[in-house]
């Protein structure tokens, strides 16, 4: 063999290594490029999804504070409708409409401490002759009933 065959031989041998080694190094480039856009892909899934967890969790928190004005609301309105009823009674008082409410009040207040409000009134006290139950028919006074003053 010629000297000038083993150059052209030896020449084509590292053209060929050359062409390898370039196209080696592209398909290692692509292939990290492939591997670099997944894992930019994943990032993105795993982004997309902790944002509408959030998204999630945000609208959960707006829906309870929501819920919890209109509560608010609700509690709001109770105490003004009990103010107006509260102004309309005072209105009622301050005419003369409520007497009765008063005479009830003051039936029913105690009579000495530690005595109970709801003492037994003296027209349900009677029986049916209009004496006293448990009296004596001369402790009952003569008109059949007891007026206020009387007890």
């Amino acid at each position: 063999m010629s000297t000038g065959l083993i150059v052209v031989i030896v020449v084509a041998v590292v053209l060929i290594l050359a062409i390898l080694f370039a196209a080696l190094t592209r398909c290692r480039r692509a292939a990290a490029e492939r591997r670099r856009e997944r894992e930019l892909a994943q990032r993105r899934k795993e982004a997309v999804s902790e944002h509408r967890e959030a998204a999630q969790a945000r609208v959960g928190a707006a829906q309870e504070a929501e819920h919890r004005a209109r509560l608010a609301g609700a509690v709001a309105e109770r105490e003004r409708a009990e103010a107006r009823l509260h102004e309309e009674r005072a209105r009622a008082h301050e005419s003369g409409l409520a007497d009765d409410e008063l005479m009830r009040e003051e039936r029913s207040t105690p009579t000495r401490e530690g005595a109970v409000a709801d003492e037994p009134r003296a027209e349900d006290a009677r029986d049916a002759n209009g004496t006293e139950r448990g009296a004596a028919p001369e402790q009952a006074p003569a008109g059949g009933r007891i007026q206020n003053g009387d007890r």
